[in-house]
Formats: structure tokens, C-alpha cells, sequence
């Protein structure tokens, strides 16, 4: 059973900083491809960024480029979301994803399988 959990959501000013985690368990093998998405009241699902478990490729949404970087701690089952330089525009609800087969830059919410519960990031002064 596929278990995503995040953590590391909060409230910070525009400018600052957050780490996101999504602790994963249940995975059975490497071929996966891991995926952050977020979701803003009224809005779609969109898709921020995503990293390949076999050779750690990585894709980035436009809007985000340069600003966040995600990561992959393969010993903690664990993948990062660090944050920089947020802006307001910024705010959501924070989900990680994970699903097999896909290339990183399929950011599309109905392809992945297995999704944590969410955590709020707001970015306000």
C-alpha cells in the first residue's frame, strides 16, 4: 500500500522561504516518477514539478523556474520541494504524487496515482 504524507506548509512573506517533504512508503520499485502539484481556491490542480527516481531528471512549470528545486533523498524514500523568492501568487494547497511509466514532464493530475493529502502554503504579509 502507497503512503504519501507532507509536511513543512505554513504561513511566510512574500520573499521568503519553505522546504516541503513528502515521505513515501509502500513504493516497490524505482521506476517511479515523483511530482508536486498545488491548488488554489477556484482554481485547477496544476502541476509545479516533478523528478525521475531513476535518474533524477527533473521538470519545473514555468512559473516556478530558478525560484524552487526539488530533490530526492533516496536512503529517507523522501522528495524535497524547496521554495525560494515566494510570492503571493504562490499560495495553495501543496499536494505530492507519485506514479509509474510517466516522463517527468507529464504534469498531468489524472495520470498519477497515488497522492498525499495535502498542506497549505500561503505567502502573505
Amino acid at each position: 500500500q502507497v503512503q504519501l504524507v507532507e509536511s513543512g506548509g505554513g504561513l511566510v512573506q512574500p520573499g521568503g522561504s519553505l522546504r516541503l517533504s513528502c515521505a513515501a512508503s509502500g513504493l516497490s520499485s524505482e521506476n517511479y516518477v515523483g511530482g508536486w502539484f498545488r491548488q488554489a481556491p477556484g482554481k485547477e490542480r496544476e502541476g509545479v514539478s516533478a523528478i525521475d527516481f531513476i535518474d533524477d531528471s527533473t521538470y519545473y512549470t514555468d512559473s516556478v523556474k530558478g525560484r524552487f528545486t526539488i530533490s530526492r533523498d533516496k536512503a529517507k524514500n523522501t522528495v524535497y520541494l524547496q521554495m525560494n523568492s515566494l510570492k503571493p501568487e504562490d499560495t495553495a494547497v501543496y499536494y505530492c504524487a507519485a506514479s509509474r511509466g510517466l516522463h517527468v514532464s507529464t504534469m498531468i493530475p489524472g495520470a498519477y496515482d497515488y497522492w498525499g493529502q495535502g498542506t497549505q502554503v500561503t505567502v502573505s504579509s
